[in-house]
């Protein structure tokens, strides 16, 4: 992966409050205030807060839960979530602590073959002012083949990008979710059958 490459120079898109990064709601500000009463810095905050919906947050294919979440509040009030909300869940936490976060996305064989299609992945940004620099954090959720860890200098996502198979890496770090995953969540009832069939192929 190359240099990432921020949508906008402004910074403070990247803190930005929303419909689905909802970190005014209660529940986000108690969850937060709990995760954090102890940590010292940015950095601690980051993986703190990415292994909590990391390790935390089900995927929601993961548990075959057929509920549908969006909104960050949604995935931690339920405790689960497809990447798309998790990844709404990790940037509300940090961005109630002022700790500019994005989107970013990969595009994924959906399945084992390519024949099965293709689906848009959503992961992290997080600028650590510390190190003037931003860093990509996988809180999909770890199983047996995907072991995505927090690191600073040397990244170690969920997925490897396999190009011969269609997929590739996006370099920008988007201030707001991308609309066609919100769409796929917006009009889907059971997560199952949106995993399977509704998924955004490109973005």
């Amino acid at each position: 992966m190359g240099e990432l490459l921020q949508e906008t120079a402004d910074i403070t898109a990247y803190l930005e409050l929303s419909k689905e990064v909802d970190f005014d709601h209660l529940h986000i500000k108690i969850k937060a205030e709990e995760l954090f009463k102890n940590a010292m810095s940015d950095i601690e905050k980051a993986r703190i807060a990415f292994e909590f919906v990391r390790d935390e947050i089900a995927h929601s294919w993961d548990i075959q839960s057929e509920r549908v979440t969006c909104n960050a509040s949604e995935a931690l009030a339920t405790g689960e979530g497809i990447c798309y909300a998790k990844s709404h869940l990790l940037a509300a936490l940090l961005r109630h602590e002022g700790i500019p976060t994005g989107f970013c996305y990969q595009r994924l064989v959906l399945f084992e073959d390519p024949k099965d299609g293709h689906c848009i992945h959503a992961l992290n940004a997080v600028y650590i002012e510390e190190l003037d620099k931003w860093i990509r954090l996988d809180a999909r959720g770890n199983k047996s083949e995907i072991n995505a860890t927090f690191s600073l200098y040397k990244e170690q996502l969920a997925f490897v990008i396999d190009e011969e198979l269609g997929e590739y890496d996006d370099p920008i770090i988007y201030a707001r979710p991308n609309e066609k995953t919100l769409n796929a969540l917006r009009a889907s009832k059971n997560a199952i059958t949106m995993y399977k069939h509704h998924l955004p192929q490109t973005m």
